[in-house]
C-alpha cells in the first residue's frame, strides 16, 4: 500500500507500507553485498537512518553457507538488519557477466523462501545500444516473467522492472503493460550505462517515458541510481526509491562522493567536509590510514552525503521548491544541464502534475526556469482565458517592484483613463494589469540584469499577445494625461482572475446581475465577490486566487456540465463530505480529468448535486489508482453554517 502525503509536481513524499513496516519515500537503499560488508547493514540502519536496504539473492543462493542460514534463520536476522530488505534477482550479473543459470521461478520461489520483503523478477536488462527489435523481443520476455511471478509471489513483494533501452514508445508501452499486472514497486531498469556514460539526457526520456505508462499508486524505483548528484533531478521526475553500491565501490578506490561530483583522494587538494566521518581528519590523515580503514571511512563519508542530500531533497518538496534544488544541483556538470534542458521538452506533462500555487515565491535560477511548468501554465491561460478591458494596449516594462498596479498606480490609472489596458512585459511574458497578482506573477523573484534568452522569449510571447488581443497598441510613457473615461479597476481584477482560475463560463455564472466587491480595508485588496446578495467567492491574499464558495460552486454547477471541476463520490460518502470531512480517494467514483493539484473543486453526489467545496491534492488518473490518502482537502460542506 502506497499513500501520497505530500506533493511537488511528479515528486512525492509517501508512505509505503510493506511486511517490514513503514518506509517513508523518497528513500534511498544501500546496497549491501552479503560477502563484503564495508559498512554493515546494522550500522545502516541505526547510525545513517536507512529504513530499507537491497542485498542481492543470486549471490547469496550460489553460496552454500549463505544459501544455507538465510534460508535456516531469514535474510533479516543472517543481515541483522530490522527494516525492508529488498533482493535483486541476478539481472545485474547477467548485464555485467552473460547469462545466469538460474530460471525466474526458481529466483522468485527463493527469494520468498529467505524472507524479502520485495524480491525481484530475473529481468532481461536491455542494453543502450541494442536494435528496436531486439529490446522489443527481450521486453515480450520480461513481461511474461513478470506475469508468472505475480502468479505465485504470495505474501511477498515484487519488483516489475520497466525495460526499453533508450526507445521512449518502448519504454510507455512496457510500462503501462507492467501497471496492469499485480506488482507492487515499479523499478526502472537498464539505466546504469547511462548513468555511468553521463548520458543524463537519456535518463530523462527513460524515466519520463516510463512515468507516462506506469500506476501512480505504486514506489517507482530508479535501480542504480545513488550519487547525491542526481537525487534531486530524479526525485523531481517522480522516482522513490534509489540505491547505491557506488558508495562502497568508490571507497575502495578511494573515491569521495559529493553533490558536485565524485573526486579521487590523490587529486583532492582540501577536505572541506564535515559530516561525522570526516569531521577531525584531513586529507593527510585519510591518506596515512591502513587501506581497509580509509575505505570504511570514505564509505561513511558517502552515505553521509546521501542522507544529507535526500534529506534536503524532502524539505524543498515540502516547501514547493524542489525545481529550485534541482536547477541548482544540474549545474554542478554539464552533462546534467543538459538532461534539465531536456526536461523542457517534457514541460507540458509535467505541468498536470503541477500544484495551482504553491505557499512561497518561485525564484529563478536561470534562463532553464522558463522551463518549469509554471510558466507554460500562465501563457496557456493568458492566451486562452484573457478577455481584455479595452481594444487598446498601454506597454510597460517590468522594473522589479510588485504588484505592478501597486508599484506604478499613477501610470495605469492614466492609462485607463485613456482607454488603454495596461501590459507589463516581464520575464513570464506579457502581464495585463489585473492579473498582476496572481500565483506566480507576484509570488516571483527575478534578478535585475536578465538574461537575453528570457528577455527574447519574453518579448517574442508579448508580441503575439498584443497582436491576438488588441487593435492598438501605444508605449504608456507616452500616454496622454486628458484620458477621461470611467473605470472600475477592482471590477476588472475581479473577473479577468476568475476566467483565469476558473474558465470564461464559470465566470459568467459567477458575475451575474448586480456584483458588489468587499475591499480590505488595510491592503485595498479584494476580499469578497457579493453576486446579486450571494457571497460566491473569497480572494486569498497569498496567491491572489480565489477561494469558491458552496453559492459560487452551485452556480458553477448549473451553468457548466460535469464533469467540469467535479470530484463525484459514493453515496455513502455523502453525509460525511456534506459534514466537511475530506474526501479520500476510494469513495470519487468520477473526477474532472483536467484538474490540477491544489485547484479549487466542486465535490458533488452520483445527481451532480453540489455538497462542498474544497481544493484537489491529486490529479484525477492518480485520484482513480490510489486505494488510500485524501483526494481533496474539503473546505465546507452543505451541511456546514459557513
Amino acid at each position: 500500500m502506497f499513500e501520497v502525503v505530500k506533493r511537488d509536481g511528479l515528486a512525492r513524499i509517501g508512505k509505503f507500507q510493506t511486511n517490514s513496516g513503514v518506509l517513508e519515500t523518497p528513500a534511498l537503499l544501500p546496497v549491501v553485498n552479503p560477502k563484503i560488508c564495508t559498512v554493515s547493514p546494522k550500522e545502516l540502519y541505526e547510525e545513517f537512518g536507512f529504513g530499507a536496504i537491497i542485498t542481492n539473492s543470486y549471490i547469496i543462493k550460489n553460496n552454500p553457507e549463505l544459501k544455507g542460514k538465510a534460508q535456516e534463520i531469514g535474510l533479516h536476522k543472517m543481515l541483522d538488519f530490522p527494516g525492508v530488505i529488498m533482493t535483486d534477482s541476478g539481472t545485474f550479473q547477467s548485464h555485467m557477466y552473460g547469462e545466469v543459470e538460474v530460471t525466474n521461478e526458481e529466483m522468485v520461489e527463493f527469494q520468498k523462501s529467505i524472507g524479502t520483503d520485495i524480491g525481484t523478477v530475473l529481468d532481461i536488462f536491455t542494453e543502450p545500444f541494442w536494435s528496436k527489435e531486439k529490446t522489443t523481443e527481450s521486453i515480450a520476455v520480461t513481461l511474461e516473467r513478470t506475469k508468472k511471478a505475480c502468479e505465485i509471489k504470495g505474501g511477498m513483494m515484487i519488483n516489475g522492472v520497466g525495460q526499453g533501452s533508450i526507445y521512449p514508445d518502448l519504454r510507455e508501452d512496457c510500462a503501462r503493460k507492467m501497471a496492469s499486472m499485480d506488482i507492487d514497486v515499479h523499478p526502472i531498469g537498464g539505466v546504469v550505462p547511462l548513468m555511468e556514460q553521463y548520458r543524463y539526457v537519456d535518463l530523462v526520456d527513460v524515466v519520463i517515458s516510463s512515468k507516462k505508462g506506469l500506476n501512480p499508486n505504486r514506489p517507482v524505483h530508479l535501480f542504480g541510481a545513488g550519487h547525491p548528484m542526481v537525487l534531486a533531478l530524479a526525485t523531481l521526475m517522480g522516482c522513490d526509491l534509489f540505491d547505491s553500491a557506488s558508495y562502497a565501490k568508490f571507497a575502495r578506490d578511494d573515491r569521495m562522493m559529493f553533490i558536485d561530483g565524485t573526486f579521487r583522494l590523490q587529486d583532492m587538494q582540501s577536505l572541506d567536509c564535515n559530516c561525522p566521518a570526516c569531521r577531525n581528519q584531513t586529507l593527510e590523515s585519510l591518506r596515512k590510514m591502513d587501506r581497509k580503514t580509509r575505505e570504511k571511512t570514505i564509505a561513511r563519508h558517502n552515505l553521509y552525503q546521501i542522507t544529507e542530500e535526500l534529506a534536503l531533497v524532502k524539505r524543498y518538496i515540502r516547501e514547493g521548491r524542489l525545481w529550485e534544488l534541482t536547477e541548482i544541483r544540474c549545474r554542478a556538470h554539464p552533462a546534467m544541464l543538459d538532461a534539465l534542458r531536456r526536461l523542457a521538452e517534457h514541460q507540458m506533462f509535467l505541468e498536470r502534475f503541477d500544484p495551482i500555487s504553491r505557499d512561497g515565491a518561485l525564484f529563478y535560477t536561470g534562463a532553464e526556469t522558463r522551463a518549469r511548468p509554471a510558466f507554460a501554465r500562465y501563457i496557456n491561460r493568458l492566451f486562452s482565458r484573457y478577455v481584455p478591458a479595452t481594444k487598446n494596449a498601454a506597454l510597460f516594462y517590468d522594473e522589479g517592484s510588485k504588484p505592478y498596479s501597486k508599484a506604478r498606480p499613477s501610470d495605469f490609472d492614466k492609462a485607463r483613463r485613456a482607454g488603454y489596458t495596461p501590459v507589463v512585459v516581464s520575464p513570464f511574458g506579457p502581464v495585463p494589469a489585473e492579473l498582476d497578482e496572481v500565483y506566480p506573477i507576484a509570488q516571483s523573484v527575478f534578478p535585475k540584469i536578465m538574461d537575453s534568452d528570457t528577455m527574447r522569449d519574453s518579448e517574442a510571447f508579448t508580441v503575439r499577445f498584443l497582436q491576438i488581443m488588441f487593435d492598438e497598441v501605444v508605449n504608456g510613457e507616452e500616454v496622454s494625461d486628458e484620458g477621461t473615461e470611467e473605470y472600475d479597476p477592482d471590477l476588472i481584477r475581479a473577473k479577468a482572475v476568475s476566467r483565469y482560475q476558473f474558465g470564461k463560463d464559470a465566470t459568467e455564472a459567477l458575475f451575474r446581475g448586480k456584483i458588489e466587491l468587499i475591499i480590505s480595508k488595510n491592503t485595498g485588496k479584494i476580499r469578497n465577490v457579493i453576486s446579486d446578495g450571494e457571497h460566491v467567492l473569497s480572494m486569498r491574499a497569498g496567491d491572489g486566487l480565489y477561494t469558491l464558495r458552496k453559492e459560487g460552486a452551485d452556480r458553477i454547477a448549473s451553468a457548466v456540465p460535469a464533469p467540469f471541476m467535479r470530484v463525484k463520490v459514493m453515496d455513502d460518502a455523502v453525509p460525511f463530505v456534506s459534514e466537511g470531512r475530506n474526501v479520500f480517494c476510494q469513495f470519487v467514483t468520477e473526477c474532472d480529468d483536467e484538474l490540477r493539484p491544489m485547484e479549487e473543486v466542486i465535490v458533488t453526489d452520483q445527481k451532480d448535486k453540489v455538497i462542498a467545496t474544497g481544493r484537489v491534492l491529486l490529479v484525477a488518473e492518480e485520484i482513480r489508482s490510489f486505494k488510500k490518502g485524501v483526494a481533496v482537502k474539503v473546505r465546507s460542506g452543505s451541511g456546514d453554517e459557513a
